[in-house]
């Protein structure tokens, strides 16, 4: 028979259990049944489960002692627990007695109650700072229940400021284990927000208090660790941590927002942040405006060490540079011109690298002026990239390209100034680019807005003035050229050939139409390869019109026989070709208009006056043709002349 626990609970009779446990063993019975009574198994029986009994006794036994061991730690702790609850109170009765005495004591004369008062101010300082150290106690167990009781009491002592002061001391303890001392103030300032309402009857005042302290503390260190570090010895770094400092101390500050701080939260983040940056926002500009002036200057220097070229001064008095200017505005041959070797001293890098640097200036601007200041400050930012990439870099390349114009008359001639023109279209579009994507966004809507339209445009007409220089006399060495070609092939007797009858009909173009149009046709492409826009069509009108007088002057020098003046229209024929690459309707009229007047060489003389009042011709000064009628050989033996009296 298993022995158990339920075998003993009530009612229990002795007897009847032995007698079950021997009727159960074989052998036992007392009355008799299959087996004979037998007294040693019985015996032995008995002994085994009185074994099993003791074993059952020490098994509960154990068992009690651990029950009656359970119930006296929680009889003690709920005694504690009593204690506590009796000496709260105790507290809350004895602070409320100290206060209303404290406030009695107040109105005692000091003379007759002097010892009175002061036992009762000891009291009071006593009790204060018992409740303090117990507010802290618990914060530190985490107790919010006993922490709101013991604040709730303090709040009408004076030091309850003291114990909002440790509340955030103990807050912060801890919570700055990472780099990102932003960061870490979101979660702090997070996790504080949730407990502050539960412990304090006024949490926006705790949580503005705070905020503060971790500002003016925790902040301001990190700010003026980052930025003293290199304020001196690396002011671009400086700018770059200044810059992202101020970004993300503004970010924090308007994460905080979303928590109650108070009526005007925002006035009182805006005080906390220009608390921190103000001493580095008021020379922040001129530290700005020295950085990019020197490194500026930097990249230029940079760019012509690399040419290997030593910068001239431009505008001095000296002779030599008085005779430079003349001869880049006049066509006076006052000495040779300047060598470049085809260097445009235009860098798109340079360029690149002066836009970025002052994007970058212009992004700090917008982020670390006051408001009031921002179109001033922006202002001269944009005049710093005026002197530096306009003057400096553009100026300096139109100056020096200018120089090295060739004259008028020069022969083989390298015009390397229309690939200035090109590269200084490049940088102007450029830099308009900038000046409306990050400078016009920063003064729009102020007074500076007019001054910087006003100087952008000074900039560029000086600039035009100076293309428009070099593009006039660029286009005089071209005519140059086209005249040289034509003085070296043509000869005097080209269109009087002595044998009439012998001569083909074909342009002299195997001696110099050719070698005209190829080089008109190149120059005309190297326009369209260095302009845009509208400058394409009115460089080429110039152009056309000064290769069309020049051929119109030079067919003006020679005589003319029947079959010359069938040349010369065949050769007027090739430059028509020509002429069409300019696709501007003006070129193409004039030179029609030329072809029409080679005509008035080769014309019968009775037909003279039919041809003269054709469609191309008729509005043309009787004078002009005249003078071509003149080149006519025949001209006085047929009396040519009276049909223009």
């Amino acid at each position: 028979m298993a022995t158990t626990p339920q075998l003993f609970e009530e009612p229990f009779d002795a007897d009847e259990y032995i007698e079950r446990l021997a009727w159960r063993t074989p052998g036992g019975g007392s009355k008799g049944g299959a087996e004979a009574f037998d007294p040693k198994r019985l015996l032995e029986e008995f002994e085994n489960h009185i074994e099993e009994l003791k074993q059952l006794d020490e098994k509960i036994q154990r068992r009690v002692e651990k029950l009656e061991h359970q119930c006296h730690r929680e009889a003690k702790e709920f005694a504690h627990k009593v204690q506590d609850l009796q000496r709260s109170n105790q507290i809350k009765e004895a602070a409320d007695i100290i206060q209303k005495l404290h406030l009695i004591a107040q109105e005692l004369p000091f003379d007759r109650f002097a010892d009175v008062k002061a036992k009762i101010a000891s009291k009071y300082h006593d009790l204060e700072r018992q409740l303090v150290q117990e507010f802290t106690a618990a914060q530190r167990r985490c107790e919010i229940g006993r922490m709101r009781e013991v604040a709730a009491v303090l709040l009408h002592f004076k030091g309850y400021a003291h114990c909002v002061d440790v509340y955030i001391k103990q807050c912060q303890e801890g919570a700055y284990m990472r780099s990102d001392v932003f960061e870490d103030t979101a979660l702090l300032c997070q996790r504080v927000n949730k407990q502050v309402g539960e412990v304090f009857q006024s949490p926006e005042t705790v949580m503005a208090k705070l905020i503060q302290n971790i500002f003016e503390n925790t902040l301001q260190a990190h700010v003026k660790e980052k930025l003293d570090e290199t304020r001196r010895s690396d002011i671009e770094q400086y700018l770059k941590n200044l810059y992202d400092l101020y970004t993300r101390t503004t970010a924090l500050a308007a994460k905080l927002t979303e928590f109650n701080l108070g009526s005007d939260k925002h006035t009182f983040l805006s005080k906390l942040i220009k608390n921190i940056f103000s001493t580095y926002l008021e020379s922040y500009i001129e530290m700005e405006k020295d950085y990019l002036r020197t490194r500026s200057t930097m990249i230029l220097q940079r760019y012509y060490d690399s040419k290997n070229h030593q910068k001239r001064p431009l505008g001095g008095g000296s002779i030599q540079e008085l005779k430079e200017r003349i001869r880049q505005r006049t066509n006076l041959p006052l000495g040779p011109s300047i060598d470049t070797h085809g260097e445009t001293f235009l860098s798109q890098e340079v360029v690149v690298n002066l836009l970025q640097e002052t994007r970058h200036a212009f992004e700090r601007c917008n982020r670390l002026s006051d408001p009031s200041d921002l179109p001033k400050n922006a202002f001269s930012i944009f005049l710093l990239l005026v002197e530096h990439l306009c003057v400096d870099h553009i100026d300096y390349a139109l100056e020096i390209g200018l120089s090295a114009i060739p004259s008028a008359d020069a022969k083989n001639a390298n015009l390397y100034f229309l690939d200035v023109v090109q590269q200084a279209n490049t940088i102007f579009h450029l830099f308009d680019k900038q000046f409306n994507d990050h400078l016009m966004p920063l003064i729009s809507s102020s007074p500076k807005l007019t001054e910087c339209l006003h100087k952008k445009k000074e900039v560029i007409e000086q600039m035009e003035v100076k293309l428009d220089t070099g593009i006039d006399r660029t286009l005089n060495c071209m005519v140059g050229q086209m005249k040289h070609i034509l003085a070296t092939e043509q000869k005097k007797t080209d269109f009087r050939p002595e044998d009439e009858n012998n001569v083909m009909i074909q342009c002299t173009a195997c001696h110099f139409t050719r070698p005209v149009c190829v080089y008109v046709s190149r120059q005309v492409e190297r326009v369209r390869k260095s302009m845009d826009g509208k400058n394409v069509d009115t460089v080429l009108t110039e152009l056309g019109v000064r290769f069309h007088r020049l051929i119109h002057e030079h067919l003006q020098q020679y005589s003319y026989s029947s079959m010359g003046g069938m040349l010369a229209i065949c050769d007027v024929a090739e430059y028509r070709k020509s002429a069409k690459d300019f696709r501007v309707p003006l070129v193409l009229q004039l030179f029609g208009t030329l072809h029409a007047l080679c005509n008035l060489l080769v014309v019968a003389p009775d037909n003279l006056k039919q041809v003269c009042s054709g469609e191309q011709l008729t509005n043309l000064d009787r004078n002009l043709l005249h003078a071509f009628v003149q080149l006519r050989v025949d001209y006085r033996q047929a009396r040519l002349g009276r049909h223009f009296s």
